[in-house]
């Protein structure tokens, strides 16, 4: 048996973040008004600004957290750790600087040590919500990290 890695699975019903920069916000709004039936199905929570406009344009509970540039990317990145987020769209504006650049890389690269898929534009959000496996269980491996922590604590 390899222990290198373990299998998580990611339900039916995902938990879904939203995080939009400030240049995308429309983009994403309206993407969450035409998209509104399938994100009815699942979990959905987002950073501040952008969770309070998707609920008061489409009316579909968003669970908020902080804003982006005051720790909104660093809880989402929290809650990926602790299995509470499967999927992420965030529409980041690649032409406007942000102030919290190093809290978006973090959570970027949390998303990819979970094999959490992410969508940072409009194509892949319309690619991966409409594909087959947003509506069935989903089994993905990730590496073992408790057995990783056990062989560095034995080799310190």
């Amino acid at each position: 048996m390899n222990n290198e890695f373990i299998t998580l699975t990611i339900g039916r019903q995902k938990n879904v973040a939203l995080i939009a920069h400030d240049g995308k916000k429309k983009e994403m709004l309206e993407w969450c008004d035409w998209n509104k039936k399938l994100l009815a199905k699942h979990f959905l929570c987002g950073t501040g600004t952008t969770a309070a406009m998707i609920t008061a344009r489409t009316g579909l509970p968003v669970r908020a957290y902080n804003s982006g540039p005051l720790g909104g990317d660093q809880q989402i990145g929290a809650k990926i750790v602790e299995g509470a987020i499967d999927f992420i769209v965030f529409f980041s504006d690649p032409l406007s600087a942000q102030p919290h650049d190093p809290d978006v890389k973090a959570l970027l690269r949390i998303a990819g040590v979970y094999d959490i898929p992410i969508a940072t534009n409009k194509a892949s959000a319309d690619f991966m919500i409409t594909s087959p496996l947003m509506d069935d269980p989903y089994e993905h491996e990730v590496i073992n990290f408790q057995r990783t922590v056990e062989i560095r604590s034995q080799t310190l």
